[in-house]
């Protein structure tokens, strides 16, 4: 039987009707169609403190940090897409990353993140539909890991972008997003399979 691969999907968005979790949900359909099984999760629900080492250092790994770090151990790569604020990327998503990384006894350093495959994108109202979040992005995981692969798509006018069912208007586009779920899991079954 031929290894199915694990990946778990995410936006750096906490906003319901966010763009970033519209797009992130295009990419899980690559990757399903890939023969992957995805996991989608709402950071939104699992709210975390701003990282903190005294809090840390007090309370210990925040039970919202220690349940996204299972759901990471468990999965063979991640589908992020990030908004852009600012002209990086969202607190939420940054947070998100820092209280995972954290050291915690009996695990290797950093991993939940070590050698795992992602696929990025983002969806912006802006001109350049959150690329510059995602040389960001790209930055962090790279620095703890992660293998980053270099496909990419940034949506820009995400505002008009979307149709009524959440697809991208766009055909091109939307077969670039499809794209990089898929991509994510052949990588992730050539690499673990």
């Amino acid at each position: 039987m031929a290894y199915q691969t694990k990946i778990l999907a995410f936006a750096g968005s906490l906003r319901r009707d966010s763009w970033n979790k519209k797009l992130v949900r295009i990419a899980v359909d690559g990757a399903r169609a890939a023969g992957a099984a995805v996991t989608v999760i709402d950071l939104k629900e699992l709210p975390l403190p701003v990282f903190d080492e005294d809090l840390e250092k007090s309370e210990g790994l925040h039970s919202n940090a220690r349940k996204l770090k299972d759901l990471m151990l468990a999965h063979d790569g991640f589908l992020i897409s990030s908004p852009e604020y600012n002209s990086s990327i969202s607190a939420a998503l940054k947070n998100a990353i820092d209280w995972a990384s954290r050291p915690v006894q009996g695990e290797k350093s950093l991993e939940c993140f070590d050698g795992k495959v992602a696929g990025l994108m983002a969806a912006s109202p802006g001109a350049l539909g959150g690329l510059r979040g995602l040389v960001t992005v790209r930055s962090i995981l790279g620095n703890i890991k992660v293998i980053v692969l270099p496909d990419q798509v940034a949506v820009t006018k995400a505002h008009e972008a979307f149709d009524e069912g959440g697809k991208l208007k766009d055909a091109k586009q939307q077969a670039a997003v499809e794209g990089i779920g898929a991509r994510v899991a052949q990588v992730c079954v050539k690499l673990r399979g």
